[in-house]
């Protein structure tokens, strides 16, 4: 799987997020601070890693700023984007279970590397259910990203 990774800062466990994202196959491909002479600002580079899931460049991205707030706020602009801030394993697995998130947003201050194996091991893991409720619920997002007021 392609991925795409920002971070606003180059901290180590930005680094090791990429470190464990080539170690279990994956192909990386960074922006922000993980990239020399890259925008670092945090909205820019989240935006960059979004729109690399969003125009099919990457299968899924991880976002990454000090509270991950700012990361999934900019990434969720970017239409087709479903970014998710995850500060566990369980959030993890139904944000990728009942919402098809397809951005992971981390904070760099709270996450420790053993608890980032633990997210990446519930994200992979867990695959987007078939509920008719999940369904229905991502079509109405699917609708807000082309504009689209829906009542009810």
């Amino acid at each position: 799987m392609r991925i795409s990774v920002s971070s606003d800062m180059d901290e180590p466990v930005a680094r090791f997020l990429v470190e464990q994202l080539r170690s279990r196959g994956h192909e990386v491909v960074t922006h922000g601070a993980l990239r020399p002479g890259d925008d670092s600002r945090w909205a820019p580079c989240s935006e960059a890693a979004a729109r690399d899931v969003a125009d099919g460049t990457a299968d899924q991205a991880v976002v990454c700023c000090w509270t991950g707030t700012g990361a999934s706020i900019a990434a969720n602009k970017v239409p087709g984007v479903r970014a998710a801030l995850c500060t566990d394993a369980y959030t993890a697995d139904g944000a990728r279970r009942w919402n098809d998130a397809n951005v992971l947003a981390l904070s760099l201050r709270l996450t420790s590397q053993p608890l980032l194996q633990e997210i990446l091991d519930a994200w992979f893991a867990a695959e987007a259910g078939q509920d008719a409720e999940d369904r229905e619920n991502l079509a109405h997002v699917g609708r807000l990203d082309l504009g689209r007021t829906v009542s009810g």
